[in-house]
């Protein structure tokens, strides 16, 4: 008698989606964000309203951590559009900065003495709800590789500029072909000491530092510096841990700054968390800002005097070295003002 073989079909392969395909992947409507959620569906109408003044972007790795049907979830808040953007009070405009009086070319902004802004991307990985660039004209300031030259120039001119600053949108979300071709650019100039990379994708897309973007990293002879934006420690999963420690390996040092936000981050519990995890992770808390008046974000203020006890009481709680700087940006101040 013939023996019956049933031969087991062989697992597929699990592949990965690239960092760009996740980003393009990224949910970019707000019945899809809520649906995904399983919010009630008293939060669309808002969450319309918001989006159709500033895009919502929330990519997969990201949404894996928010809790499903908790519209509190300080993540959450973080990406989920409101009608409270709507609101137009007093005092909150489009370029909370002014940084639009501290832009002598194409792409660069240069307000602090010793260091340059590159808006090296009009891209963000996400969109966060309280972002003092949410309005920024990305339009006309996003330099073709030719047009970079000016402000290249401008760099080589000034002596006294020691540190450059790569920020946007996110300067990460643009490719590592264009990234090594700036960083290279910037290496040429000899009195340039330090790379600073402000970003958030590693945090949104860990799968972003990948094997190119640690290349062009490694090999730069700038001393690098890469600051984060974490707001509370859930946004910290193991692939988060991993992403900083292939950074780490690369020689780059690691800072976060923070955003002092309503509904979010506003407990002293919160922020002690946030704290450690941070230097768990290998990263080093640098500032918490509150708010730019950002028209749009009114929501998510926490008046100065609240924010000093705050951080009063913080102390209590940390050793020195994991306190954060508690920091307004004044335009016109030549640097962060102390609160």
């Amino acid at each position: 008698m013939q023996e019956n073989i049933i031969i087991a079909d062989k697992c597929p392969t699990t592949q990965i989606a690239s960092w760009q395909q996740q980003l393009s992947q990224a949910i970019r409507d707000p019945a899809i964000l809520c649906q995904q959620l399983a919010l009630s569906d008293e939060w669309l109408p808002g969450a319309r309203t918001g989006h159709q003044l500033f895009d919502i972007c929330v990519p997969a790795a990201y949404l894996s951590r928010i809790t499903p049907g908790d519209p509190h979830d300080p993540l959450l808040r973080q990406v989920l559009p409101l009608d409270d953007e709507a609101l137009t009070p007093p005092n909150y405009v489009t370029d909370p900065l002014e940084e639009a009086d501290h832009q002598p070319v194409k792409g660069l902004i240069h307000k602090y003495a010793g260091r340059v802004l590159l808006i090296a991307s009009p891209n963000c990985a996400i969109n966060c709800r309280y972002c003092f660039r949410r309005h920024f004209p990305y339009s006309e300031n996003s330099p073709s590789r030719a047009q970079w030259q000016e402000a290249l120039d401008y760099l080589r001119a000034d002596t006294s500029i020691h540190e450059a600053i790569l920020s946007g949108g996110d300067p990460l979300a643009a490719n590592d072909r264009q990234l090594a071709w700036l960083v290279e650019q910037l290496e040429g100039i000899s009195h340039l000491k330090r790379l600073r990379i402000h970003t958030r994708l590693p945090v949104v897309i860990p799968d972003r530092v990948d094997d190119a973007l640690i290349g062009w990293l490694a090999s730069t002879r700038l001393q690098k510096v890469v600051v984060l934006h974490i707001n509370h420690a859930n946004e910290i999963d193991q692939a988060v841990v991993d992403a900083c420690a292939r950074l780490k390996q690369a020689g780059v040092t690691l800072l976060n700054q923070s955003v002092l936000l309503r509904g979010i981050n506003d407990g002293v519990t919160t922020l002690a968390t946030l704290s450690e995890r941070l230097f768990e992770a290998g990263i080093l808390p640098y500032y918490l800002h509150v708010l730019d008046p950002v028209q749009g974000a009114a929501h998510f203020d926490v008046p100065d005097e609240e924010a000093r006890k705050l951080v009063a009481s913080l102390r209590d709680l940390l050793p020195g070295f994991l306190m954060p700087r508690l920091v307004r940006e004044i335009p016109g101040k030549g640097s962060k003002t102390p609160l």
